[in-house]
């Protein structure tokens, strides 16, 4: 699967036709009120490879489609060393896209704009006090990825091709939740919800065009706090 305009319009296409729902703010599982956030859903391409076990890497560089995620520095106060899309708290008087967009410059260098903005994806509420909205976002061929060391550990470009495996999504049960934890399989390890809740919408929405919907799905139990 390339990264070209012919998956640029079929992304914009298919989340035209998908409406999207918003969460009320309401209380937070942790006690008080849950916080605005969102994440950006970027899509690459693959440059050289993902740096993650058990997925290629490649001599040159590699224009098939990618979605950007992280391993969040171990010094963070919140789920350090998780994985993580680039995004983060709401500031004052900010729109979704407007946070997406800053926390994806401030996290990996990549700066876009209100017109990479392909639309949004379902409010997510975490265990851990926060309401998520996920933006799709075109970052689009030959860009280069910077991390601030402040904020992250590592970059990967995940194929977009790794998420449409057989074997995913993984639906663990736990005894705290009537609701099992989504996890994404991405080569030899796994990417637990609420990113996996997000990314498998992008999947089900953006590439398959389904109306599938992902906010009941728990997070594993030590995402929790």
């Amino acid at each position: 699967m390339r990264c070209d305009q012919v998956l640029r319009s079929r992304i914009e296409a298919n989340l035209r036709g998908f409406e999207s729902v918003r969460a009320e703010p309401g209380p937070a599982s942790t006690g008080g009120s849950a916080r605005g956030a969102a994440v950006a859903i970027t899509v690459v391409d693959s440059s050289f490879g993902p740096g993650v076990p058990g997925l290629p890497q490649y001599d040159a560089w590699n224009n098939d489609a990618a979605l950007v995620l992280t391993r969040r520095s171990p010094a963070l106060r919140n789920h350090p060393g998780q994985w993580a899309l680039p995004g983060g708290v709401r500031d004052p008087g900010e729109d979704v896209e407007t946070t997406a967009l800053r926390e994806l410059h401030e996290e990996v260098d990549l700066l876009l704009e209100r017109r990479d903005v392909l639309g949004l994806l379902d409010d997510f509420r975490t265990r851990s006090g926060f309401v998520i909205t996920p933006v799709v976002v075109w970052a689009g061929a030959d860009r280069e990825l910077t991390f601030n060391p402040l904020e992250v550990a590592s970059i990967h470009r995940i194929p977009v091709s790794e998420f449409l495996r057989d074997d995913a999504p993984l639906l663990d049960p736990i005894p705290e939740s009537t609701h099992p934890v989504l996890r994404m399989p991405v080569g030899d390890t796994s990417i637990a919800a609420p990113t996996a809740a997000m990314i498998y919408q992008f999947r089900e929405v953006c590439i398959l065009g389904n109306e599938t919907r992902v906010a009941h799905f728990e997070q594993p139990y030590f995402a929790w706090r």
